[in-house]
């Protein structure tokens, strides 16, 4: 097999602000795994500085886990790929994952089949993708929601942690009244005003909140989870297969990405840690390419809760594959995941 991959700069739609701070582009890794038949396999990295990844990082490591997928040289061995990855690259799951990614999409177009239908899953089962209002003025995040409902996304998932938070979900509850409404503050709150916030949030219908506090203060989660009129999704305090069991008494949700914990077939395992640990799932994202939310697509019959509009709040993408417009999931009809390039 042959492996390559190039840096990609993708700008975003207008700016995208969070409690941490505010984007307007996005690097993106994408790595390429072709075989001796020509068939070529494509995945992405989107790495995240707040786990300590960059695109420098990125490639600078890939190098070596591309190195890994030339060696093993079969496409089909799948799980001897991620395991040499890990072995060879122990942090860095964002670049990991685009080599994970790759070599799925390259084994699934060689088979012939789609990736969900590869892990046997019912395409039919997929639940419908939330659409993010960033954080911006009142007015401003009212009219992202009224826009996104009309086009058919029946659920928001609201960005916080201002001083201004009420004011902010109510404006986007009377933007959009029929539609179920799920809170993020990305850490922004003390364990006090994650409690006191619920109590109204749950008076405007707020479906659940996702990480109120900081990860760093996970000690205190029991605090929140007893106490919280809504339930508690793990986002920052979730990363990787060993903090499933860790969170599991403190939060309902658990929310997995693949830039997090690093392959696929990982991403496979956390959601069964979840689910015997009676945990509910939630799928994420990054803003990022089709090229690597693709493969998430084809996992999120396994979840509860999909959170995959990443490359829908982009200005333009470098890649097409599987597409949420409106909410719901459609697969283009060609095996793999189904990416190729628009360029």
């Amino acid at each position: 097999m042959n492996a390559t991959f190039e840096r990609l700069d993708l700008s975003i739609d207008g700016e995208f602000a969070i409690s941490r701070g505010t984007q307007t582009d996005v690097e993106t890794v994408v790595v390429r795994v072709s075989d001796d038949a020509g068939q070529t396999g494509i995945g992405a990295a989107a790495p995240a500085a707040h786990y300590g990844e960059t695109a420098d990082t990125v490639t600078a490591v890939l190098p070596a886990l591309l190195d890994v997928v030339e060696t093993v040289d079969d496409p089909l061995a799948l799980g001897r790929i991620e395991r040499r990855l890990r072995e060879t690259i122990r942090d860095n799951p964002a670049a990991r994952a685009a080599v994970s990614v790759a070599c799925h999409d390259l084994a699934t177009r060689r088979l012939g089949v789609p990736l969900y239908r590869h892990l046997g899953l019912d395409s039919g089962r997929a639940p419908p993708t939330s659409y993010t209002v960033a954080i911006d003025e009142p007015e401003a995040m009212a009219a992202t929601a009224e826009t996104a409902a009309a086009e058919g996304y029946t659920v928001l998932k609201v960005k916080l942690g201002t001083d201004r938070d009420r004011e902010r979900v109510e404006a986007v509850r009377a933007a959009a009244p029929d539609a179920t409404i799920r809170v993020d503050a990305n850490e922004a709150w003390t364990p006090h005003e994650a409690v006191e916030k619920s109590d109204w949030l749950a008076g405007l219908g707020v479906e659940f909140v996702e990480q109120p506090i900081p990860a760093e203060h996970d000690d205190r989660l029991p605090y929140v989870h007893e106490r919280s009129a809504l339930p508690v999704a793990a986002d920052e305090s979730c990363v990787t297969l060993s903090d499933v069991p860790r969170v599991a008494d403190r939060v309902d949700i658990v929310n997995l990405k693949l830039m997090k914990c690093g392959c696929i077939r990982e991403a496979v395992r956390m959601v069964h840690a979840a689910r015997a640990q009676g945990l509910e799932v939630m799928l994420g994202c990054m803003v990022e390419s089709t090229a690597s939310i693709a493969a998430a697509c084809h996992l999120a019959p396994l979840v509860d809760y999909a959170d995959l509009d990443g490359a829908l709040l982009l200005a333009e993408d470098a890649y097409e594959g599987p597409t949420y417009a409106g909410g719901t999931v459609t697969f283009p009809d060609r095996p793999g995941t189904g990416v190729r390039s628009t360029r």
